[in-house]
């Protein structure tokens, strides 16, 4: 690569660069200022948008005061004795000037200095941390991430006051040059697993994060499109993302996004939620189970009641009731099949509607869809039931993508089941258990934990 450019000592030299590699006179929001310190000509440079105007006004008045006796000898005692600000570096080379300025700093190149002195008094446009949507919790802290990544190093600090808790900043993308932070706890971590992420996202050769941290996700780790499973779990809350620090494990945070990637993962990890660290150890484990026992009929139920209504000599008598006792007009498979697909219609439509009109749009589906639908002789009630079941049990799930992963498992077990009955059954259930279990992370360990060459 070649050398970057060094900073000269002669002011007009570097303002000259700056103005060629920056579009100074066509952007209205990248402000050159010039004005005078201690007798010597002075220029400014900051993006209007990422700068406290407090601050910097404090700063230039400071500036005015310093005589031409007062003025030290080089940048570095400059920054150390006469800037008034707690963040202040010097940097020697116009690359890293580059990347300060267009992140929010001020830079400020002085006359007779061979540097230029880089003051952080930026800040970022930023929401509240408020509560997630998706990840609530019944007695936790009601606060979350945001898309600006120091708020998020923060809200993990301020949890975890521990000397060993490191945050690596690295750099990643040639366009982008987004910042991404790798969290983890000094003597708790895994050593190798740290290595290998740590590598992973230093050797990343790409143009842009375009997508964030899904967009870091796909870089690490190229999953395979036949196998659905995450295989990384994702949170917004800082206080899961803090208990799994003290558990040893890696954190990642991508600027721009509100949620943090943790590392390793394992299928229990992916179906905790909040509420599991708040809870006694009874109830802990009582809710586990349920949450257990629930995700497994989402994606059993539907294909069993299919099999036993294609074999109802199965079925024990007991049990007689769940047979269906309408007229079947539509085959049973492609009506649980359309149901799947509306059921996501509705989830889409509930996404895009304003929420003013969500509730009575939902009352209007429930009852159309609902209702008539059986009424009309295209679904049979029973069908209309466990399909109500599996669309209200998906949201016991707190991992949106492992919801869709069993989704697609339990598609694909209606079809082999409607295709070769029991055999296509065992298939499915077959595949289903491969899939969980050769599921491969980063950790190069799958979800039970399992070493995998």
């Amino acid at each position: 690569m070649p050398e970057a450019r060094k900073v000269s000592a002669m002011r007009e030299e570097n303002v000259s660069y700056m103005n060629e590699v920056l579009p100074v006179k066509e952007s209205f929001d990248i402000i050159q200022r010039d004005m005078y310190i201690g007798g010597r000509v002075a220029s400014f440079y900051f993006i209007d948008g990422f700068m406290k105007d407090e601050s910097m006004l404090k700063i230039m008045d400071s500036f005015m005061k310093i005589t031409k006796e007062d003025m030290p000898a080089d940048a570095t005692e400059f920054g150390r004795l006469c800037v008034p600000y707690v963040e202040v570096d010097v940097i020697g080379d116009f690359d890293q000037v580059m990347k300060n300025l267009l992140s929010g700093v001020t830079c400020l190149f002085i006359e007779g200095y061979e540097a230029c002195i880089a003051i952080d008094c930026r800040t970022y446009p930023a929401r509240g941390v408020d509560e997630p949507d998706k990840d609530k919790s019944l007695r936790g802290s009601r606060d979350g991430f945001v898309e600006t990544i120091v708020f998020n190093t923060a809200l993990m600090r301020r949890r975890i006051r521990d000397p060993h808790l490191v945050m690596e900043m690295v750099e990643v993308g040639d366009s982008s040059r987004t910042d991404v932070a790798i969290c983890y706890m000094k003597g708790r971590v895994d050593k190798a697993l740290l290595d290998r992420v740590s590598q992973r996202i230093k050797d990343i050769k790409t143009d842009a994060l375009r997508m964030n941290q899904q967009s870091l996700a796909e870089c690490l780790f190229k999953r395979k499109w036949y196998n659905p499973f995450p295989k990384f779990k994702f949170t917004e809350r800082p206080d899961t993302a803090a208990a799994c620090l003290l558990e040893g494990k890696v954190v990642i945070m991508v600027d721009n996004s509100p949620s943090a990637m943790i590392l390793p993962t394992s299928i229990l990890d992916i179906i905790e939620e909040a509420n599991d660290y708040y809870f006694p150890t009874l109830t802990n484990v009582y809710l586990k189970i349920a949450r257990a026992l629930i995700t497994i009929m989402t994606v059993f139920l539907t294909p069993l009641f299919l099999l036993f209504m294609q074999n109802l000599n199965w079925l024990p008598e007991a049990f007689a009731f769940v047979a269906v006792k309408d007229i079947v007009n539509i085959p049973l498979v492609l009506q649980l099949l359309i149901l799947e697909i509306a059921i996501d219609g509705l989830r889409l439509a509930a996404l895009n509607t304003p929420s003013m009109l969500s509730t009575p749009l939902s009352v209007i589906a429930g009852l159309v869809m609902g209702e008539f639908s059986v009424k009309s002789g295209w679904f049979n009630a029973e069908v209309m039931l466990y399909m109500a079941f599996v669309a209200v049990a998906n949201y016991t799930q707190p991992n949106f993508e492992l919801g869709y992963a069993l989704k697609f498992m339990r598609l694909e077990l209606l079809v082999l089941t409607a295709l070769f009955n029991w055999v296509g059954f065992a298939a499915g259930f077959i595949i289903i258990v491969c899939s969980i279990c050769f599921n491969k992370t980063l950790s190069g360990r799958n979800y039970l934990n399992i070493k995998l060459n």
